[in-house]
């Protein structure tokens, strides 16, 4: 109780300082160009640079500086404060890290990271784990809500993430990081950037690594640690071939290496098992301008290779773990996807650009498994699968026409057709309208647009429980929303429902012992946000979610009932203040409601309770080089559950040291 008093006292503040400092600044603050301090430009919506205040996305874009403000070390802790986001991770550092957005499952959502599409093949739900992408060399990251295979293809049935690096500009800049902190945590990370004449870098080097918690929750009595170790490495160049042309290239290597557990729960423990993981992604990209612009075009070629290893031996733990059956199990995933895409956009008037483009992709993906018992087990035979090499292949084409009329009204129209060699043909839409009363400074806006997801290689061609006859999962969604600018365009605050429904979701027949198109779900619900920059040194936000996401399937025993680990309430609060030159403090609080999940050692269902997580960082600069870095996880020190039965850190501290040599 004494939690949600907390919560609610700072809302109360955070409005009141909101207020104030807003209207102390209308005097003070104006925008020659009547554009809102709170507006962004950004790519992902439409493929093409477009003001916020133009589209009718709910979109969501944290920065370079948030992010480096934050001092945290990956991704997924940047992204899961956001609007519309709720999110899992089955342990620390290092274990399976989902994100879901509105509601429908984390492999709805799309994640690119420099234009590659890293959702991984080798997965049987061609989901994108979180767990081992650090924040190096990151510009800003985009979140698109709602669905967008029109303009994305396949996996973007409820959203896009879009992650884009820092390009290089101006003299070299050099930096260097070491962290250190709580569980024996550490970091260490070396950067550079800047261009010469025309051509342009961006390159950063990281380890991150752990001797962790145990994954298995500890309040079930488990106290093996479970650490991990990450290397990452990725670089952006670019080079200006004209004033009308250029090329880039991307790429990315990582390795990781992650102790886990058996399972959540009680005797979860396991000191044998692995998991390690390497990634690598490479994209060359070429521009070009013609006609003045009225004609632009871009066509990219891109490759992802994604390898996994699991493995375990109980026989070496039996000794101090009695339960174990001594057993042996090994698996290997290697996944792999090619793609070309060419995009043409048309400048047809200062109010309607039209773009077309094909996309050509391949997928490939094949696996091993085993498992073994040392002592013979009549109820627990030997395994082994193996699926060799398999592929498919997606080709193509949308189009997207984007109006403007009176300066006011905003519209986006797009359609794509999508020919899979299994499944066949797939049809998708989106109409995307937005009204914007400069009178008062309202922006109406709505969207409705379908999406789909192409079944995985693993259940298409699994030889126990694939099916080639499979359809892909099918979306269709609508929001409506309306947006207030107030107080010398330095606030804004909007509200926006929401609908989704999910057809021809992949699930397991128990009657064919295959999987097939039998499930179905419904999502709704309502997003509201509040931003604020009262002044320069501040920065306040605010958002609530609430979801309703629910099993539609008729023949299912959980018709009806709530989807597992997703919230029906979800708060977040973030602030940042310069308070000198030098120096930043910021804070984030997340509130997370009840969740419904499954206690696997009954296969019931069991509740998770609500909990308030309170982060804070700063950082001082000495010296113009010299940067020291502090920040403190679950200052509350909250005992709570993300998945039943896996353990969460409790209150941690870190701190590092950052040179900056320019």
């Amino acid at each position: 109780m004494y939690k949600t008093k907390f919560l609610f006292a700072l809302f109360a503040i955070f409005l009141c300082s909101s207020f104030s400092f807003a209207q102390s600044s209308l005097i003070q603050k104006t925008d020659s160009l009547g554009y809102y301090k709170l507006n962004d430009v950004v790519i992902t919506a439409t493929k093409t640079p477009n003001n916020t205040l133009e589209l009718a996305n709910s979109i969501s874009v944290i920065d370079s500086t948030q992010i480096s403000n934050s001092n945290v070390n990956n991704v997924f802790d940047v992204l899961k404060n956001e609007t519309g986001i709720s999110f899992t991770r089955q342990g620390g550092n290092g274990t399976l890290s989902n994100l879901y957005i509105r509601g429908a499952n984390s492999s709805h959502t799309l994640v690119l990271i420099d234009g590659v599409e890293v959702n991984l093949t080798n997965d049987p739900s061609g989901v994108y784990d979180f767990s081992a992408l650090p924040i190096d060399n990151i510009e800003r990251i985009e979140v698109i809500r709602g669905p967008q295979s029109t303009l994305y293809g396949s996996d973007a049935l409820a959203g896009v993430i879009n992650i884009i690096s820092k390009k290089g500009n101006g003299s070299p800049k050099f930096s260097l990081l070491t962290e250190g902190g709580s569980y024996n945590s550490y970091k260490a990370q070396l950067g550079v950037n800047g261009s010469l004449q025309k051509l342009n870098y961006s390159v950063a080097l990281s380890r991150t690594g752990s001797d962790g918690f145990s994954v298995a929750s500890e309040k079930y009595g488990n106290n093996e640690k479970d650490g991990y170790n990450f290397n990452n490495a990725s670089a952006l160049i670019g080079y200006s071939i004209s004033e009308n042309s250029e090329i880039s290239f991307y790429t990315r290597f990582l390795k990781s290496e992650s102790d886990n557990d058996q399972s959540g729960g009680e005797f979860g423990d396991d000191p044998t098992y692995l998991t390690n993981q390497e990634e690598f992604s490479i994209r060359g990209e070429g521009k070009i301008k013609l006609f003045d612009g009225l004609w632009n075009q871009k066509i990219s070629l891109s490759f992802l290779r994604n390898v996994r290893n699991n493995s375990y031996d109980t026989s070496a733990a039996s000794i101090n773990y009695p339960f174990y059956v001594n057993d042996y199990s090994w698996a290997h995933y290697d996944g792999r996807k090619y793609k070309i895409d060419w995009q043409n956009d048309f400048q047809l008037s200062k109010s309607n650009l039209l773009t077309a483009g094909l996309e050509f992709e391949i997928e490939e993906s094949a696996s091993e498994y085993y498992a073994y018992n040392y002592i013979p087990d009549p109820f627990s035979p030997d395994i082994a699968s193996v699926i060799p090499m398999q592929d498919a292949s997606t080709f193509g084409v949308f189009v997207q026409d984007q109006l403007k009329f009176n300066e006011g009204f905003f519209i986006s129209l797009g359609a794509s057709l999508d020919d899979h060699s299994k499944f066949g043909s797939q049809f998708t839409y989106r109409i995307a309208p937005a009204f914007m009363l400069w009178e008062t400074n309202t922006k109406f806006k709505a969207t409705i647009g379908t999406g789909f997801k192409a079944p995985s290689l693993f259940y298409l061609y699994d030889p126990a429980y694939g099916n080639e006859n499979l359809n892909p999962e099918e979306s269709f969604g609508w929001d409506f929303g309306i947006e207030q600018y107030l107080f010398a365009q330095n606030f804004s605050i909007g509200a926006t429902f929401f609908y989704n429904k999910f057809s021809e979701m992949f699930g397991f027949d128990y009657v064919t012992l295959k999987t097939t198109n039998i499930k179905q779900a419904v999502t709704k619900g309502l997003e509201v946000y509040i931003e604020a920059k009262p002044i320069d040194e501040l920065i306040l936000k605010a958002n609530y979610t609430f979801t309703d996401a629910r099993d539609t399937s008729p023949d299912s025993p959980d018709l009806d009932k709530k989807l597992l680990r997703r919230p029906e309430s979800k708060l977040g609060f973030y602030t940042s203040y310069t308070f000198i030159p030098k120096a930043n403090i910021n804070a984030e609080v997340i509130w997370v409601g009840v969740r419904e999940d499954v206690d696997f050692s009954t296969y019931q269902r069991t509740e998770l309770k609500g909990y308030v997580l309170l982060n804070l960082a700063a950082h001082y600069d000495v010296f113009d080089f010299l940067r020291l870095n502090v920040r403190a996880e679950n200052l509350l020190d909250t005992d709570y559950e993300e998945v039943f039965g896996y353990g969460t850190a409790g209150l941690s501290f870190y701190g590092g040291i950052k040179l900056m040599i320019n």
